[in-house]
């Protein structure tokens, strides 16, 4: 089991990155919690791992904290829930709102995040309740600066909301009716999210 990298970021197209580690490029899929956390390019970062291993690949999943890690290796085991789906919900709310939202039964909230239907919802508070019921308030992630936004900021927030569940068109349409002038792709997916809630 690969439990954590620490390496160079050489590319970053959410939710992909790839950490170069002395010479061999890690492609990891990370929640875009994880995303606004990383550095700029080319500079050291490490991320917590979990491996996932199917008869076609082995996919590398990767946290910024310990709580975001926690939370999707709870998520998967849910009946239903996926690692993509799980990685949309971990990109939709912070750790610590999640296990309020469980606490409250507040399913209006996690009907909101992609993927998730009222049943969903209803399922995932009644199977995580047990498993959320003694966790520590998780480690705050700061968003990292924005720097400018290069030429294909929007082209990569359609396609980061796209591999997160939604259809090409309505990512399209969602990001199009922002004004993401000087925006990162990190800042349009963020503000898409946010104006979804």
């Amino acid at each position: 089991m690969i439990s954590r990298l620490q390496g160079i970021l050489v590319e970053k197209r959410p939710p992909w990155v790839v950490i170069d580690c002395h010479g061999v490029g890690y492609e990891l899929e990370v929640p875009m919690t994880t995303v606004w956390t990383l550095p700029e390019l080319n500079t050291t970062v490490m991320l917590l791992t979990h491996l996932i291993v199917r008869d076609d690949a082995h996919l590398l999943v990767g946290f910024a904290t310990e709580s975001e890690r926690k939370l999707f290796r709870s998520l998967i085991k849910v009946s239903g829930i996926g690692a993509k789906v799980a990685l949309g919900i971990l990109s939709g709310i912070e750790t610590e709102e999640f296990v309020q939202c469980v606490h409250e039964s507040n399913t209006a909230r996690l009907t909101a995040l992609p993927g998730i239907g009222k049943k969903t919802a209803e399922r995932l508070i009644i199977e995580m309740r047990d498993r959320v019921g003694d966790w520590a308030p998780p480690t705050t992630f700061v968003p990292a600066p924005s720097g400018k936004a290069s030429a294909n900021a929007v082209s990569d927030a359609i396609s980061g909301l796209i591999a997160l569940g939604y259809k090409p068109p309505e990512a399209s349409l969602l990001v199009l009716e922002l004004d993401s002038a000087g925006k990162t792709s990190e800042d349009i997916i963020r503000e898409v999210l946010k104006r979804l809630v």
